[in-house]
């Protein structure tokens, strides 16, 4: 018995997988949506059913002619509520990253080629309780729906089921897809909170540059622009009187910057602590360090980050520790 079950199991899920393949750009089709009476709905076709004994029964001209009129308004409006969602094509938004113990944003675009549709709502489809985004898209137009979920743990994950639906017009039926996005999503390590202090005895001071004297301040040199540059260090009067509209941008780094130190963030200084704090830890130092404007490194085992700033050595550095 249990190898029967377990053939229909599987017989079940590949089916269910044909018709809803991970993708990032679903249409809605006659092949994936459903649709069901509501439990009003199924109150209404129970009261068509007495009408419809009852007229017989009496032999009733009015019962009749009451009895099919509310039957023909129930079949148009199954017939609408299935038209709302059929050719509406749903488009994920590249998902933005976060943090283990924040909402991670959705963002889903739907794309409406013919009349206006009202009442779509969109939800967690494995939520207890999700509560759900409702939104009406105009006749050839578009709409956003945003969305909110909680990842089990940090590292990178495949987002959740979602599940479309509409009971537009009268409620009576209830119309829904599934669809399996099939984009990822990184959850960086929740950040210790205060932050502690940066560790000290970690920095390496860089020589100074040639040209430069100790304590003149006001030597710099001009370099292109690199992701996390403050903008006030821009020249930008070269760049008014520049004749290429799409020549780089020109920074203007100056000795102490030039002199500043490289500070290694390293998972030997958060000996002691339970291993999710260690990376909570480290994860805070990331965020201070780089808002503090100077190059830092990342060592942890088996992996080693040169030093460096701005957004991308960000990014290197959280995915890193979302995956140790």
């Amino acid at each position: 018995m249990n190898w029967i079950q377990q053939r229909w199991r599987e017989r079940w899920k590949r089916w269910w997988s044909a018709r809803h393949p991970p993708r990032d750009d679903q249409l809605l089709t006659q092949r994936n949506l459903y649709i069901v009476p509501t439990r009003v709905g199924a109150a209404f076709l129970l009261t068509q059913a007495v009408l419809l004994v009852a007229s017989i029964n009496d032999q009733l001209s009015l019962g009749y002619a009451l009895t099919f009129l509310l039957c023909g308004a129930g079949l148009a409006s199954m017939h609408t509520t299935h038209a709302n969602l059929r050719g509406l094509r749903l488009a994920l938004q590249p998902p933005e990253p976060g943090h283990a113990d924040q909402d991670l944003p959705l963002a889903v675009r739907l794309h409406n080629p013919d009349r206006a549709r009202f009442g779509v709502g969109l939800r967690l489809a494995e939520a207890e309780n999700a509560t759900l985004a409702w939104v009406d898209v105009p006749a050839e137009g578009h709409a956003e729906l945003r969305l909110a979920w909680r990842a089990p743990a940090r590292g990178l994950h495949e987002l959740p089921l979602l599940r479309i639906e509409t009971r537009f017009p009268l409620g009576l039926f209830v119309a829904w897809s599934y669809w399996r996005p099939a984009s990822k999503q990184w959850v960086y390590p929740a950040a210790e909170t205060p932050c502690p202090p940066l560790p000290t005895g970690s920095a390496i001071e860089g020589p100074p540059q040639a040209g430069s004297g100790q304590g003149d301040e006001d030597f710099h040199q001009l370099r292109g622009w690199r992701d996390g540059d403050r903008l006030r260090d821009v020249l930008w009067k070269r760049e008014a009187q520049a004749s290429d509209p799409n020549a780089p941008l020109w920074v203007v780094e100056r000795g102490a910057a030039l002199r500043g130190s490289q500070r290694w963030l390293e998972a030997a200084q958060t000996q002691g602590l339970e291993t999710e704090k260690r990376w909570q830890r480290l994860t805070a130092w990331v965020l201070a360090a780089d808002s503090h404007g100077q190059d830092w490194g990342l060592r942890l085992p088996g992996y080693e980050l040169p030093p460096g700033q701005g957004a991308e050595q960000r990014r290197q550095a959280l995915e890193r520790l979302a995956l140790v």
